[in-house]
């Protein structure tokens, strides 16, 4: 994954395969066509239960999916957005992280955070925590095992949620430095994590407050002594292309519904052409995000996975205002 924000136009896009409410010929063969028009990554879920819409709807384990996507594809990324920290020991998450990057010949990104959902905790008896804050330190704790471990090193670990002895991961990724990403924006510890030990973030959100959560990050790795650019910074949107921004809007509706769903208000939609898209992305690249995970709901829209090139041609535009003001006046 890149670690720098100067990405001169060569701006990512993930395509980000909501889990929920589909069948797996749909979800295979979504993959595909996104290997085939150009995305850069395919990423899904991590849940146990429905988590948009009534969380009875069926849902793929992610894992268990990541291994089949990567298995049929020769070029894209794979990883979770994001892992459960939650669902299991670090070790394990090693374990699979470093298979995944052998089916893939070094294509997977390991993906975690600390976990929200609580219902699918409750289903399944899985601990979730006493509070939000002990979820987030028990991340910060596994995330550093995990880097050890996918490094190289044998662990031998007595933490407070963590024991290991004479730990190892081999055999070994196929990357030398296999990426972690970390998702979340708690202001006090998620973001002191993404700081401490990630090589990439993923957030959402209106521009204002993504806007507080850049500059949360920044003064956290003031206080570590990082420079904040060696972070890839990922932001995640529904993006529907369509020529008529009405016609996007109905096609939205209609994947909305398919999840038993009426809106979505917690995040931005972009809907319409290519070139408004970009346009509306354009504060998010000012901002350093140089990766977008475009949320795409089952059925997945075939038309916006086909037309992302037209976006990212557009982007390309956009990015030479954003990165050389002056000379765009």
């Amino acid at each position: 994954m890149e670690k720098h924000t100067d990405h001169r136009g060569e701006v990512k896009f993930g395509a980000q395969l909501w889990s929920q409410s589909s069948d797996w010929a749909g979800f295979r063969d979504a993959a595909l066509a996104a290997e085939q028009a150009g995305w850069d990554g395919v990423w899904t879920w991590d849940h146990l239960l429905a988590i948009q819409g009534p969380w009875e709807q069926p849902i793929f384990e992610g894992w268990a999916a990541l291994a089949a996507v990567g298995a049929l594809t020769r070029r894209v990324t794979v990883g979770l957005m994001v892992g459960a920290n939650t669902f299991r020991n670090p070790g394990l998450t090693v374990k699979l992280a470093a298979t995944l990057d052998h089916i893939t010949d070094g294509r997977a990104v390991l993906g975690i955070g600390g976990a929200w959902f609580e219902r699918e905790h409750d289903a399944f008896a899985i601990h979730f925590g006493k509070s939000v804050g002990e979820r987030l330190d028990r991340l910060d704790e596994a995330v550093m095992l995990i880097r050890r471990l996918l490094d190289g090193e044998r662990v031998s670990h007595e933490g407070r949620f963590y024991t290991m002895r004479d730990a190892v991961c081999a055999p070994r990724p196929v990357q030398e430095h296999l990426p972690i990403l970390v998702g979340g924006s708690g202001p006090r510890k998620t973001l002191r994590t993404v700081a401490r030990r990630a090589d990439a973030w993923n957030t959402s959100g209106f521009e204002d407050e993504v806007a507080g959560k850049v500059a949360v990050l920044g003064e956290h790795c003031n206080a570590v002594g990082r420079d904040i650019a060696t972070i890839e910074r990922t932001i995640s949107f529904p993006i529907v292309i369509r020529d008529d921004a009405a016609a996007a809007g109905n096609a939205f509706e209609a994947l909305l519904h398919h999840n038993g769903l009426t809106e979505m208000t917690t995040v931005p939609v972009l809907l319409g052409p290519p070139a408004a898209i970009a346009e509306a992305l354009r504060p998010f690249l000012a901002m350093g995000f140089g990766h977008v995970m475009v949320r795409l709901p089952a059925p997945y829209d075939r038309e916006t996975i086909d037309r992302i090139g037209e976006v990212r041609e557009a982007v390309a535009t956009v990015w030479e205002t954003v990165a050389h003001p002056a000379a765009s006046r």
